[in-house]
């Protein structure tokens, strides 16, 4: 039924809406509660958005947004460059909800005919501070579409600057590990030398898998 319902919601909208980033932005907004339970989850929510650093957290199923998603780019067309322009505002919006879209979109955009690097297009979406999991997500997204692991110039130029793009690096070189691909030895030696914060076991745990010997 939620299907169902989100279904009707989008086939009500007009073809019009495509040509703006901003109308689908909106659009998006107004699809995510639907399929959510409404007043039962609202105070788990409203507690994962306080603690999660995202600016809202609705709770709205997986399957949902890839629903959505679906939708997006189905009826994108030509406009890939809408999608790009929609996908930057959804993460600076930042709700998870929104990095969850965001994520999808990106990995499945037609990247030839816009002429985009894909990790480095991704790097330039995140924030000063982000959530683990919602680059974790996005990680994930890229990998599962089956886009290449950066290069490793890209990585190091990640590991040199003191930034979010120390972690970045380290999960993402997680995540090709996970998957059989190995950083060669100049990208471990960086990883090694990346600063842990105090207290944040998940990044010490993988900064651990990748430098043991």
């Amino acid at each position: 039924m939620s299907a169902e319902n989100l279904d009707g919601f989008l086939a009500k909208q007009p073809p019009s809406v495509h040509h703006s980033a901003r109308k689908l932005a909106r659009t998006a907004r107004q699809a995510y509660p639907i399929g959510v339970p409404a007043l039962i989850m609202k105070s788990n929510t409203d507690r994962l958005t306080t603690s999660s650093g995202y600016s809202f957290f609705l709770g709205t199923p997986d399957d949902l947004l890839r629903r959505l998603a679906s939708w997006l780019l189905t009826n994108a067309g030509k406009s890939q460059a809408i999608l790009l322009k929609l996908i930057k505002k959804l993460w600076k919006r930042h709700g998870r909800e929104d990095v969850a879209l965001a994520s999808i979109l990106l990995a499945n955009i037609d990247h030839s005919v816009l002429s985009i690097e894909l990790w480095r297009t991704f790097e330039n979406l995140i924030q000063k501070t982000e959530p683990i999991e919602g680059l974790l997500l996005c990680i994930e997204e890229l990998l599962r579409a089956n886009h290449q692991l950066p290069s490793t110039d890209l990585y190091i130029e990640w590991l040199g600057a003191e930034s979010i793009n120390n972690y970045l690096a380290m999960l993402t070189c997680h995540a090709g590990m996970v998957r059989g691909v190995s950083p060669n030895k100049e990208v471990i030696k960086r990883i090694e030398l990346v600063k842990i914060p105090s207290g944040d076991s998940i990044l010490s745990r993988i900064k651990s898998r990748l430098t043991e010997k």
